[in-house]
């Protein structure tokens, strides 16, 4: 039996408390407790819906990476190379490769697969704070989705995937469809934010102070934040752009009296922080799995909390140096140079602080943590790359060349992409209460990287050569360069589709998880997996921090006390468990 004291002005008791047992596995978990496809399309689960997104961008991420190996397999030979793929079809298929990784995959998948599952479990609370408006924005997702993969079969769209006036105002194609499905979608990104800053400000556990909220939350936070802000400016933008396709009003087509350059500025003042929307959360992650598997408090805290911050703060001021080559002001294109230089600063903070919490940890090279290694290796060289770029001088010539197609990968697929992996390795055992095989996990994991780095190191050396990026033929000296690219793809496609089986596997035979299999500190891993369907049967008093790996594990069990309520942190008269002490 527990001992805990509850004060209330001049008067103390003592109360016995019942100390939560991890190993304890719940008969019914949130996949069980009722079946049938309806129950899941009006689901108001969380974590339900957060499988519901996981398929969704599955899917999505299949059919992006599928356009991407046509495009790599078109650019083999620098004359026409797959007969049936014309100049028009291999323009469709980068800018489709381009729109649906970008607004299907690599915006939404963090937040809306891994924040909806576990956030609210990291926080205590039993869902967020809108479960019903959490299952609108799914449908409004894959509305837009739906919408944005039709111009397929619709006619397609040949644009790019940034939709450049006056290409999308006066080419033909299903561009209207396109632009009204990413419309959509935006409405889907939006909703989620208002519902993870609300959950984050009122559905903490008691004790859960900021200074004790995990770093993946953070991330969100200020994900969130971007998303709000930002994103009603694409769809202001993309509204522009169907009434002067529909209506023939004059905006951004200089045909029509518009300015193509305002369209620019529109789209990049949401596209540049929609990058951090993209990678942000993935930076909440890297703390969680660097903490878990070096078994070592988090080194700078506050410093990694608030530079996410700074990041979504200094994301809206850099817009501008997407066109140092669009005629703008001297002064104006110093201004974003500069501050393009400023957001490596917290970026750098972050980087350095997992490194300095890794040094002398209990380092455990399972595979969530080789993704973070090989996140850092191929974001580091994202980040450098985007500093060559932010220099004007160099920008001018390197300005659409494939140098800016590998340095945008670097950034999106060598950090988001394996920081989405890394946590999708590191909670699988908590959403699917199975356990995947390490071995061929870590295969995969080095076969994605190397086939990225064989795809788009090459890609340097001819952008800096000056091969434009987005041409269907090319001169023959770039022929080797695109061949290695072209293997590498493959290497690379190979690997995720390693990833597709060993994963599908451990959900028919794969070997039971225990509720802590890293034994870590973390709220999340505190209770049983699969998760039980309301996370916790009460809610928990938080007194240790997610990260406090210098208190023994007894000890920090001590902080995840399940209680019911009461006026002062609500610790309930229980009567049967082993005797632990508790600190309010």
């Amino acid at each position: 039996m527990a001992t805990a004291e509850a004060s209330s002005g001049s008067n103390t008791k003592k109360l016995q408390v019942r100390r939560y047992k991890p190993d304890e596995r719940a008969e019914k978990n949130y996949i069980n407790i009722t079946k049938g496809i309806w129950s899941w399309l009006t689901t108001l689960d969380h974590k339900r819906i957060g499988l519901l997104y996981l398929a969704g961008i599955s899917l999505f991420f299949a059919v992006g990476g599928i356009l991407a190996l046509l495009v790599r397999m078109e650019l083999w030979t620098p004359g026409p190379t797959l007969g049936f793929l014309t100049a028009d079809g291999y323009n469709q298929m980068f800018t489709l490769h381009g729109a649906i990784m970008i607004f299907l995959f690599l915006v939404p998948s963090v937040p809306a697969v891994l924040g909806n599952f576990i956030m609210p479990i990291q926080l205590g609370a039993k869902d967020v704070a809108f479960p019903r408006l959490n299952l609108m924005s799914w449908y409004l997702y894959m509305i837009g989705a739906i919408g944005t993969v039709y111009v397929i079969i619709a006619g397609g769209i040949d644009t790019g995937w940034t939709f450049y006036t006056p290409y999308s105002s006066s080419t033909g194609g299903a561009v209207t469809a396109m632009t009204f499905g990413v419309f959509i979608i935006g409405f889907s990104s939006i909703l989620t934010g208002v519902n993870f800053i609300t959950t984050i400000h009122k559905m903490r556990a008691p004790g859960l102070t900021w200074g004790k909220l995990p770093l993946f939350c953070w991330g969100l936070y200020a994900t969130s934040i971007i998303q709000i802000l930002a994103t009603p400016v694409l769809a202001i933008t993309l509204l522009l752009v169907g009434m002067e396709r529909i209506l023939g009003v004059g905006i951004f087509d200089p045909a029509l009296g518009g300015d193509p350059v305002l369209y620019q500025h529109f789209f990049w003042f949401y596209s540049h922080p929609a990058v951090y929307i993209m990678i942000v959360p993935g930076f909440g992650i890297v703390s969680e799995v660097v903490s878990t598997f070096s078994k070592k408090t988090v080194f700078g805290y506050w410093a990694i909390a608030l530079s996410s911050l700074a990041i979504a703060f200094i994301g809206f001021l850099v817009w501008g140096h997407h066109m140092f080559t669009s005629g703008q002001a001297s002064l104006a294109s110093t201004i974003f140079s500069f501050l393009t230089f400023l957001v490596g600063i917290p970026t750098g903070i972050k980087m350095f602080n997992w490194l300095a919490t890794m040094h002398k940890g209990s380092i455990s090279l399972q595979t969530p943590l080789l993704y973070v290694l090989g996140f850092f290796f191929l974001f580091l060289i994202g980040g450098l790359t985007g500093i060559v770029l932010a220099t004007i001088a160099l920008d001018i010539h390197l300005h659409d060349t494939y140098y800016v197609v590998a340095h945008f990968h670097f950034v999106m697929v060598g950090g988001m992409v394996m920081a989405f992996l890394a946590g999708l390795h590191y909670w699988w055992p908590k959403m699917f209460g199975k356990m995947y095989n390490e071995t061929l996990a870590k295969i995969a994991c080095g076969l994605i990287l190397l086939g990225f780095n064989v795809t788009f190191l090459p890609q340097f050396v001819m952008g800096a050569q000056g091969m434009p990026r987005r041409y269907y033929n090319y001169l023959e000296q770039f022929t080797a360069y695109h061949q290695v690219s072209t293997v590498g793809a493959f290497i690379l496609g190979a690997g995720f589709f390693l990833v597709l089986i060993y994963l599908t596997h451990s959900l028919i035979k794969g070997k039971k998880a225990g509720a802590n299999p890293w034994n870590s500190r973390a709220m999340e891993w505190q209770i049983a997996s699969p998760a039980p369907p309301h996370n916790f049967e009460h809610t928990p008093v938080v007194i240790h921090g997610p990260y406090d790996y210098h208190q023994p594990m007894e000890d920090f069990q001590l902080g995840l006390i399940q209680n019911g309520h009461s006026a002062h942190h609500g610790v309930e008269v229980q009567s049967d468990s082993e005797e632990v002490e508790a600190e309010e």
